[in-house]
């Protein structure tokens, strides 16, 4: 009797087991969507996301995936297009297997996309996208969680890297967008409460404009001793061109926003960069680390894109936080035991310690701190000449 009850016992395991293997099998993958702006010529911006989040899904996976079921990576142009990204966003929301959508790095796509965001209550993962507006949003609870850079850590990080080189007078440049608005924002506070320089002048400009040097002139005749350059590779290679050909004494310090990372903007600035001073925000590099972590993720790279070398990953940043971002999605969704986004999105605030590639996280993030990192990981950085971006001495907060 007590024989045939036991296997009894198995076979209902067994067919409990099958069960739910069946379930996990008939739901599919996970997917982890990026809506980003693969489409735009010389970007590299999007493209470093999926490499950063290809990896960490690539780690995962290979330790036996999440709740019985792989990850997968999903992707969508937007184009920095808000109209296409917001279709795109209500396309993925509609797929119960994407947990969650990760951004790209233009921030007016992002800040109007967060309305969409949180009808569609849909999970967002910002890897790059800077404006403080983007996190500290109105909507209760918030779906957006940041992993990078936020402008009110930027610039002041920039500016003090100017007042340490003797710049107690700078110009900014900045974009007519969202982006523009939260840097200058950020750029006049600290120039009240912290480094007390003096902006002379702020100019405006769009995205598409032929040229820059109206204003850049504009601002050196106010009397600015360096110029605080808020934009994206696009209008940085513009930049640097016209300067390039201007007279040396003409040429003003360029303390740039990380914007000009997000693509190819040492090779299409090409021998111009050499006749401008430039220094770069950034807050994570590859270069110089000889940790498990930064071999380990190194070694995933080249399995995705070929190369291994720490001088040649394109637009770093964006690898290092995608990667960071999935790793703490995974835990989220195994500390929720769901996939379903609201559960998850709890979980998120909610993680334990995470030993992560950019730093050690104690409490990633808390349901009023959306923002896994700090002031304190953000530092000046120079182009090298084979195109590396190199980190500068850090300037502290």
């Amino acid at each position: 009797m007590k024989t045939r009850l036991k296997n009894l016992i198995s076979f209902v395991l067994a067919l409990a087991l099958l069960f739910v293997t069946a379930i996990a099998s008939a739901a599919g993958n996970i997917k982890i969507a990026i809506d980003a702006e693969f489409g735009i010529p010389n970007s590299t911006s999007a493209q470093a996301v999926r490499h950063g989040a290809q990896v960490a899904v690539n780690e995962i996976n290979a330790a036996g995936g999440v709740l019985g079921r792989k990850l997968e990576v999903i992707e969508r142009d937007n184009r920095a297009v808000p109209a296409r990204s917001l279709n795109n966003l209500r396309e993925l929301a509609a797929d119960p297997d994407v947990v969650a959508v990760m951004c790209g790095r233009y921030s007016p796509v992002v800040v109007e996309m967060l309305p969409e965001i949180h009808r569609l209550k849909m999970l967002m993962l910002d890897p790059w996208a800077a404006a403080d507006a983007i996190t500290e949003n109105d909507f209760t609870p918030n779906y957006v969680f940041r992993l990078s850079l936020r402008d009110s850590w930027a610039l002041p990080v920039m500016m003090r890297h100017a007042l340490k080189q003797g710049h107690r007078k700078v110009g900014i440049l900045l974009p007519s967008t969202e982006w523009g608005r939260s840097s200058l924002k950020a750029a006049e506070e600290t120039a009240a409460k912290d480094t007390h320089q003096e902006i002379v002048a702020s100019k405006w400009y769009n995205w598409g404009d032929a040229s820059l040097i109206e204003r850049y002139q504009a601002l050196r005749n106010a009397g600015a001793q360096a110029v605080i350059l808020v934009a994206n590779d696009r209008e940085g290679v513009i930049l640097a061109k016209e300067m390039a050909s201007l007279p040396s004494e003409q040429r003003l310090p360029l303390v740039a926003h990380w914007g000009i990372t997000g693509g190819n903007f040492f090779e299409q600035s090409g021998a111009a960069l050499k006749s401008v001073d430039l220094s770069v925000v950034q807050t994570y590099s590859f270069i110089g680390k000889s940790d498990p972590k930064t071999k380990g993720v190194l070694a995933g790279l080249k399995a995705v894109t070929g190369s291994d070398d720490p001088r040649k990953v394109a637009s770093p940043v964006g690898v290092a936080h995608a990667y960071d971002l999935v790793h703490l999605l995974a835990l989220a969704i195994k500390k929720a035991n769901s996939t379903d986004r609201s559960v998850v999105r709890q979980a998120l605030e909610n993680l334990g310690p995470y030993k992560g590639l950019v730093r050690p996280l104690d409490k990633p993030f808390t349901a009023k701190r959306h923002d896994a990192l700090s002031i304190n990981e953000v530092f000046m950085a120079r182009f090298a000449d084979d195109g590396a971006i190199e980190p500068i001495l850090k300037t502290k907060p």
